[in-house]
């Protein structure tokens, strides 16, 4: 599985990071980081979340 941010879409308004907080992390900075573009499959569940729950959909998890 990996995780792919489209950033020209992102607002970085952090519901990932509340669905997946191992995965995603908007810093002070305002910015979207990707803490594990490859995360292990036992995160699925959480990854699939956040990126269904993205206002924007600018997540997509490819496997």
């Amino acid at each position: 599985m990996r995780v792919v941010v489209d950033y020209d879409l992102c607002e970085s308004n952090a519901v990932c990071m509340a669905v997946a907080p191992e995965v995603f992390e908007v810093r002070d900075d305002d910015f979207l980081y990707v803490l594990q573009d490859v995360p292990p499959d036992d995160l699925r569940d959480k990854v699939t979340e956040a990126a269904a729950r993205c206002p924007k959909q600018a997540i997509t998890v490819e496997d």
